[in-house]
């Protein structure tokens, strides 16, 4: 597999997930756009690149602007002539409780996270239509957006819809050949860090080691670099026949997310008055109770912390 000849925008690849998706895309042979909102974090990143031999320039902007967007695309197509990957990964954290979150709060993630992806990705796939470029569109999820998790009503919500969009953008792009996946990451990152579950994970990867198999099989928990390899593979031709997909992966795992499906069909003749819910719900809900949130298993005792 090579991306040689191909030209890919990152969002939010200054650091952590985004920087190991714009290395690796680059080490396939791609030319990044790297963004970021920090100048000497895009700079660094942009170095980390091109001192390895791949090519590499900088956008320094917010993302969530139908402006942001124009410039990113702007800045693939002067540096490099076109532009065939864009993966939106930019996003921000703003964590409460439901009574707690301000509006701020809720928007601020909106805007980053949602309106980003759909900004970035309109003004991508605008340039790769009119080129006719089979190109490749990579949305980042998360677990969260699939089970939901306490205290991220604004950053369950966008991720959910962020896959939303790409089933959508998947039938709307089939015909101009540009496929459009969702990658739903499950690695060590800055927020993982804090949690006391993540403590011997989290210091086996600063000591520069091999993270425990619970974690990598069990867990399917990993590094940043364990979720790179496939935002790469998506981002190549091999993957022209893939699209619509909600794939994850992290640490020794590779997982394909249901979309939603019905569980259970129950009919009542004449419809469904209050009388006939109040007779029936109770026990099909019983019997058929969909589960909220991730449970982890136990820690084995050597990994306690």
């Amino acid at each position: 597999m090579s991306l040689e000849g191909k030209v890919a925008i990152v969002t939010g690849s200054g650091r952590g997930l985004g920087l190991a998706y714009a290395q690796e895309l680059a080490r396939q042979g791609a030319a990044v756009i790297v963004n970021d909102v920090d100048e000497a974090t895009a700079a660094e990143a942009v170095a980390s690149i091109t001192s390895a031999g791949g090519k590499a320039t900088a956008v320094v902007a917010p993302v969530g602007s139908t402006e942001t967007a124009q410039r990113l695309v702007q800045a693939a197509v002067e540096s490099y002539s076109r532009l065939d990957i864009v993966v939106t990964n930019a996003g921000v954290l703003r964590d409460k409780v439901l009574w707690k979150m301000s509006d701020d709060d809720f928007d601020t993630v909106v805007n980053v996270h949602l309106r980003g992806t759909f900004t970035c990705v309109r003004e991508a796939v605008g340039y790769m239509r009119e080129h006719e470029i089979a190109g490749r569109v990579i949305a980042i999820g998360s677990p969260a957006g699939q089970r939901g998790n306490f205290g991220q009503t604004n950053y369950s919500g966008v991720k959910a819809a962020i896959v939303g969009m790409v089933r959508t953008w998947s039938m709307e792009l089939r015909k101009a050949g540009i496929t459009a996946n969702a990658v739903i990451p499950v690695a060590a990152t800055a927020m993982t860090a804090t949690i006391p579950y993540f403590a011997a994970a989290v210091e086996a990867e600063q000591a520069g080691q091999t993270l425990p198999a619970f974690f990598r099989h069990d867990l399917g928990f990993g590094t940043a670099d364990d979720v790179a390899g496939l935002v790469a593979f998506l981002a190549s031709d091999a993957a022209a026949g893939i699209t619509g997909q909600a794939i994850g992966v992290g640490g020794d795992r590779l997982q394909i997310w249901a979309h939603p499906e019905p569980v259970f069909n129950a009919y009542h003749e004449g419809g469904w008055s209050v009388e006939a819910l109040e007779d029936a719900l109770p026990d099909i809900i019983a019997a058929h109770r969909q589960s909220v949130g991730e449970s982890f298993p136990p820690l084995p005792d050597e990994l306690q912390r």
